[in-house]
């Protein structure tokens, strides 16, 4: 996907944006949910597709999304400026640490995010592990504990994960007394190994609630269950 990618309400401009719109930002932006959220916080923008499409879900929101990259946030602020929610939306150009630490008052009731960090992608097995414990541990307990922190009480946190770092999470999310809630397991095809976890976490225990989601009915054809979660947004279906 390059250029404008034109939504039902919205467009997103990605021309010259190394953070294309993709699958993972817009199933996060269907599914992430909690009880009529006033305020939002996107964790790593990009070009604010998912800013923009829970602008749209939750029409009484305010939306801060902080972005690190300085072309990917130009390019999400002239979208948010751009879209017919643009009073709500605002961007943060600095990484998530920054923004915690300064404003440390702030709470919301969603916070999602999409990181760019995929230890599986990593060819060796060795260096998997390695980047496991140490690379990755370390900016996923930073965001962890900020998000614990910045949560409302009843708040929920959203992520989308590849399978290891969902594993990483889980357990850094324990310490943090931040209780898992909802995994929804991504396969690309009915009886394809997932290759993705949706997670949700709170502040509250409950049981946990799992389900699957499958992308592909057969190659080139999307599931039925895709195509109605994203309907309202996607001009093609």
């Amino acid at each position: 996907m390059s250029g404008i990618f034109q939504f039902k309400q919205f467009a997103v401009d990605q021309t010259g944006c190394a953070m294309k719109i993709n699958t993972d930002g817009v199933l996060l932006g269907a599914l992430a949910e909690t009880s009529n959220p006033q305020h939002i916080l996107d964790i790593g923008a990009g070009t604010g597709v998912i800013a923009l499409m829970l602008a749209q879900r939750f029409s009484s929101a305010i939306i801060d999304a902080v972005e690190i990259d300085e072309p990917a946030s130009q390019t999400a602020t002239m979208n948010f400026q751009n879209s017919p929610f643009a009073d709500r939306l605002g961007l943060f150009h600095q990484d998530f640490e920054m923004y915690f630490e300064e404003h440390p008052e702030k709470k919301y009731d969603l916070i999602v995010s999409n990181p760019p960090f995929h230890i599986n992608s990593l060819e060796s097995p060795k260096a998997n592990k390695t980047v496991a414990k140490h690379t990755d541990k370390d900016f996923f307990e930073g965001l962890i504990t900020g998000i614990t922190k910045h949560l409302t009480e009843s708040g929920l946190c959203w992520l989308i994960l590849p399978l290891q770092a969902a594993e990483l999470v889980k357990e850094l999310a324990v310490s943090n007394n931040l209780f898992l809630k909802r995994v929804i397991t991504v396969h690309s095809f009915e009886h394809s190994t997932p290759h993705r976890e949706i997670l949700c976490f709170g502040l509250n225990q409950r049981e946990i609630e799992n389900s699957k989601l499958v992308i592909y009915e057969s190659i080139g054809n999307y599931s039925a269950e895709y195509k109605q979660l994203l309907k309202p947004y996607f001009i093609a279906f």
